[in-house]
């Protein structure tokens, strides 16, 4: 099967994935048999194959190189009033940012507290170049086939095209998108509850901000939700900056020689270049733990990628973002726990500033990205069912009663589920924990080192680890460590969230333990109960 689309597209297309791989020589497996444009190919200076031909549950099934290129969907859209790639790779790094740059980022100078400064920020860059280079994965999967509309797609196609896999990635994607939304459902009313001293029901503050998220969710296009996206960005950039110089300025942090429950919050602020003696592998796993997954995000790449004018482009947007998370990450993180000391830090960051007014002026400019990117997961969902329902038919591409009704209310559905967890699920934080766990493994690490290994194979055939030499060999066993990642964090991460750290009364973690965290949580008679009243805020 060709990797069909217009002559400059794969010449340039090709081009630049050189960053991932050397130039290769042509070969045809009997993956990629079918009408292959070899001369294409070898324009872009490297052989790209297809893995097969598409799917039949995730993508319409045809072997017709024109059906699955990206110059062909865009002239079936062409007359529709609703156009789906229209992205260019601005908007795209827009859509990276928003999911990126997020409140998170106030995490930060917790896992440094705990690693250490020094290891730290070695950790964090050295996690942005893992998912940097997944990501390029992601990419260049895609490119080889642009009717890949979302990682679902991906994954059946990715492991031969069983159907099975099909729907266990459907089942992950969703309840991963539905339980980040329900997160920004619960912090939404831990802002309002900090902002307005607890002046409405819990309950009722998850509601409004359940009814706000579903209604900016409404939007078709990422190419409409990127200009949301970026206002979403410079209130986040603003906020974070402002925390950091908040936390400068201010003569002491929040509970600065109070003693504590605990009687740890005495003294002048520590900070420990390197990771305190004691401290423990499950301590020092959670904090890995917590700057990894504030990184990985690779689950809505074939989303976005699948709305791009130029998907050859992509790689502009991913470098930009990756080097602005390193900075604002690192430097936001390591400036913070400075002021705050590894005693009085807290998670996030916000709970330790001791002046009210610095905490929720500060904290305010967050609340653009605590309904934006809940936003951007209900989307990612909505569109993964909207397209099933609709594909080839009118409403999916026209303003159609019936289709802004079912987007609508697949929208809807999504949020009152968010809603419903956040409320019923008395130990969410720790549910959330431990899906992170399960999920990230797999969206974050093993997915992409298997890509990577498939496509090789189709491009070089049976033994294509010794045809390639060193570089076969190589590369095969990076993407055999960072398979080995993906087990690690789906074995030990469970285990950091069945065996949680202790953490001081006055640090508000955002969901660091699990079920032994839950009964743990129940003895102590902490859990609430559902649609709890009870105030939230920091």
């Amino acid at each position: 099967m060709a990797l069909a689309r217009d002559s400059k597209a794969a010449a340039d297309g090709t081009n630049n994935i050189s960053a991932l791989d050397e130039q290769r020589e042509p070969h045809r497996d009997s993956a990629s048999t079918g009408a292959y444009d070899v001369e294409k190919a070898e324009q872009g200076g490297r052989k790209m194959s297809r893995l097969g031909g598409p799917t039949t549950i995730g993508v319409a099934n045809s072997d017709s190189a024109s059906a699955v290129s990206v110059g062909k969907q865009m002239e079936q859209e062409a007359e529709n009033a609703i156009k789906y790639r229209t992205c260019s790779w601005q908007k795209t790094a827009a859509l990276l940012f928003s999911e990126y740059i997020c409140l998170a980022i106030m995490s930060f100078p917790y896992s440094y507290s705990v690693l250490g400064l020094v290891p730290g920020l070695l950790v964090t860059v050295a996690v942005a170049g893992l998912v940097l280079y997944t990501s390029l994965v992601v990419w260049e999967f895609c490119l080889r086939h642009p009717e890949i509309r979302d990682v679902c797609d991906l994954g059946q196609m990715l492991y031969y095209g069983w159907p099975w896999v099909w729907y266990a990635t459907a089942v992950m994607f969703l309840l991963n998108n539905t339980f980040i939304e329900a997160l920004h459902v619960l912090i939404g009313a831990k802002y309002l509850n900090t902002m307005t001293g607890g002046a409405v029901c819990t309950v009722g503050f998850s509601a409004i901000m359940a009814v706000i998220s579903w209604i900016c969710s409404l939007p078709r296009t990422f190419d409409t939700l990127s200009k949301l996206a970026t206002l979403s960005v410079f209130f986040t950039v603003v906020s974070v900056v402002l925390a950091a110089v908040f936390s400068g300025i201010e003569e002491h942090p929040k509970g600065y020689n109070t003693g504590g429950p605990a009687g740890t919050l005495v003294g002048e602020p520590k900070v420990n270049a390197v990771a305190a003696s004691g401290t423990t592998f499950v301590a020092g796993m959670n904090a890995f733990l917590n700057i990894s997954y504030t990184f990985i995000g690779q689950i809505t790449l074939p989303s976005f990628i699948a709305e791009m004018k130029e998907p050859k482009d992509f790689k502009k947007a991913l470098l930009t973002v990756t080097v602005a998370e390193i900075i604002v990450f690192s430097a936001v993180g390591a400036i913070v726990y400075n002021y705050t000391g590894t005693q009085y830090i807290t998670s996030p960051a916000f709970g330790s500033l001791g002046n009210e007014l610095y905490q929720k002026v500060s904290f305010s400019f967050m609340i653009p990205t605590l309904i934006f990117l809940g936003v951007l997961y209900a989307s990612v969902s909505a569109r993964f069912i909207f397209f099933r329902i609709f594909e080839g038919t009118r409403h999916k591409g026209n303003h159609t009663v019936v289709g802004w009704a079912s987007w609508a209310g697949i929208l809807a559905i999504t949020w009152i589920v968010a809603f419903v967890i956040a409320g019923v699920i008395p130990f969410f934080n720790d549910l959330l924990s431990l899906m992170s766990s399960l999920f990230d493994s797999f969206f974050g690490f093993i997915f992409w080192g298997t890509a990577y290994m498939r496509m090789r194979k189709a491009d070089y055939g049976p033994g294509w680890v010794t045809k390639r030499g060193i570089r076969g060999l190589a590369g095969f066993s990076f993407n055999v460590v960072i398979i080995l990642i993906g087990l690690y964090m789906l074995t030990a991460g469970t285990y950091v969230s069945v065996h949680p750290p202790p953490v001081a009364s006055h640090t508000l973690t955002l969901g660091q333990a699990s079920v032994q965290s839950i009964l743990d949580n129940y003895h102590a008679g902490v859990v609430e109960g559902v649609f709890t009243c009870k105030s939230n805020a920091l």
